[in-house]
């Protein structure tokens, strides 16, 4: 059984990643160093949940774990967060995982909320977000914006695979997997 930390800060969609792990049969636990998967969720804006991973200590825990191989999944705001900074709320430092920053959608639909495919994987999945990864460790790609980044054992998704029903699952047992 794979045992999850998912990543608190004070925000995130913390419920609907716990309840996508159990029913793939996760183990979760607190303990983000020590996991065999860490999940750092994504809702809510940068610089609050940077004060939130801060405040926690939690920051440093990702950076040591990444910097020693320890495979961490960004879904969404977390992606955003492994960069090294956002442009959100007037500039944001982030984790500095992976090379990079998150910009504004510069699209005629902000937030951009809905189904899209993503390619080359072929597979569509769940988006909602206004800010998205300039990067160039993106491997997919969605209507242009990054929909996976991997760099090292940062595996990051501006979709949300919790809410992506069937892919989703599909999406969260590869990780699953791999850890």
């Amino acid at each position: 059984m794979v045992r999850v930390a998912i990543c608190r800060y004070g925000a995130g969609n913390v419920r609907s990643v716990e309840l996508a792990l159990r029913r793939l049969g996760a183990e979760l636990v607190d303990d983000v160093e020590r996991a065999d998967l860490a999940i750092l969720p994504g809702v809510g804006s940068a610089r609050s949940a940077m004060d939130g991973l801060r405040e926690r200590g939690t920051d440093e825990v990702l950076r040591a774990r990444h910097a020693s191989g320890g495979p961490i999944l960004g879904i969404c705001l977390g992606l955003q967060l492994a960069l090294d900074e956002s442009e959100e709320d007037g500039g944001v430092p982030g984790l500095g995982l992976v090379p990079g920053r998150a910009v504004r959608l510069r699209t005629e639909r902000v937030p951009r909320i809905g189904w899209a495919a993503v390619e080359p994987e072929g597979e569509t999945y769940w988006f909602a977000h206004s800010y998205a990864a300039e990067t160039s460790a993106a491997v997919a790609t969605s209507e242009g914006v990054a929909a996976i980044v991997e760099h090292g054992s940062f595996t990051g998704v501006q979709f949300h695979p919790e809410k992506s029903g069937a892919a989703g699952a599909r999406f969260l047992e590869r990780c699953l997997s791999r850890a």
